[in-house]
């Protein structure tokens, strides 16, 4: 157990400040600091705001991830940091703190894939991942299908969302419900008390012709928000919780449907499903349905390792120290874009490794030696 990798994660791509500790597979801290309730009155994430509270929020989040795991600074095997994709004032904060980090303490540094992160957390609850792993990423930025046949070096894009993502979908609805901001676990509470079936959603991308893995949640989004709309115009109610349970069903159905499907045609015979929607019970239940009747066995991690954390860039950056990839230099920087080709940033310069024995000179007299 020692000699697993110890290696501290940390995350802001949105609007959670989240550090992480791990060792091997086996998680010791998860600390969050968020700033949802900062950005509720604005309907949505304000950019400045997060990088703002990130700041903030960086140092004693920190020091409480340490405590919980009652390890030391000292004692870490390496810092790994999600570089990208995200916003990029939030992603500068953490890769400016896991550089400040590192290079006071004398360890490794990983610049890491947020899409990747999301995939590797599923290890610290159902132990080292499949190779390949079949994924579906699903949260307020992202719907994606993924195959990773290395985790940590190889991850190929199956499809994505070519508009709105599913969380980006449930934030609009629940506005146009007047349901507040995030809409996520507010439909999903309120969907179990209605009719999936009372009103018939579009399916977006599931005709014939449509590419097979890719996702459109706009028509989805325009056609209930008219639906609404037509009924608030007429001067009838809102049956609010038929909208929600439809909407929902409407989203889930597709998700899994294509998840599936992937997973027959690649003949990968289970499937992770990540990302802060991985949250949703019904997306759960359906999916856990359909890949029981296909025979596929279905990995989500608890609702706690959905949504960002830090953990699953710890969880990553320990499977980079396992398996030996090479660190990131101190050019790392924040890339909001970065494509999930990428599992990691790996250094560029080949005299990174003279400036790292450097580094082990500065820190040897570091406040924290």
């Amino acid at each position: 157990m020692a000699d697993e990798p110890l290696v501290l994660g940390i995350e802001t791509s949105c609007d959670e400040t989240g550090v992480g500790i791990v060792r091997g597979t086996t998680l010791l801290a998860d600390a969050i600091a968020s700033s949802v309730d900062e950005h509720a009155r604005f309907g949505g994430v304000v950019p400045e705001v997060a990088s703002r509270a990130h700041l903030e929020a960086m140092v004693p989040t920190i020091e409480r991830a340490l405590k919980e795991a009652g390890v030391s600074a000292r004692d870490l095997d390496g810092i790994a940091v999600t570089a990208g994709p995200g916003l990029a004032g939030a992603l500068l904060v953490g890769v400016s703190a896991a550089k400040s980090y590192a290079y006071a303490l004398g360890k490794p540094l990983y610049g890491v894939n947020h899409l990747a992160s999301h995939i590797c957390v599923d290890q610290l609850e159902h132990g080292r991942l499949p190779e390949p792993t079949m994924a579906l990423l699903v949260s307020g930025g992202h719907s994606s299908l993924l195959l990773a046949p290395d985790i940590t070096a190889d991850v190929r894009p199956m499809g994505a969302t070519i508009d709105d993502a599913a969380g980006e979908a449930f934030d609009k609805i629940a506005r146009v419900l007047q349901l507040g901001f995030p809409g996520g676990p507010v439909i999903d509470r309120l969907a179990r008390e209605g009719d999936p079936s009372a009103i018939t959603f579009p399916r977006g991308l599931t005709g014939p012709r449509d590419a097979p893995y890719d996702f459109s949640f706009s028509g989805l989004k325009t056609s209930v928000a008219r639906w609404i709309e037509a009924k608030r115009n007429a001067g009838e109610e809102v049956p609010v919780r038929d909208v929600a349970a439809s909407f929902q069903e409407a989203v889930v159905d597709v998700l899994t449907r294509k998840a599936v499907r992937a997973c027959k045609d690649e003949g990968v015979d289970h499937l992770m499903i990540g990302g802060g929607v991985a949250a949703n019970s019904r997306l759960r239940a359906l999916a856990q349905e359909r890949c029981e009747r296909a025979g596929i066995r279905l990995r989500v991690p608890r609702p706690g390792l959905c949504t960002d954390n830090g953990a699953m860039v710890a969880a990553l950056g320990a499977e980079m120290v396992a398996r030996n990839r090479p660190a990131s230099d101190w050019e790392l920087s924040a890339d909001s874009s970065l494509p999930v080709t990428e599992p990691h940033v790996p250094g560029q310069s080949p005299a990174h490794h003279h400036d790292h024995d450097h580094v082990h000179e500065v820190a040897k007299d570091n406040l924290y030696s």
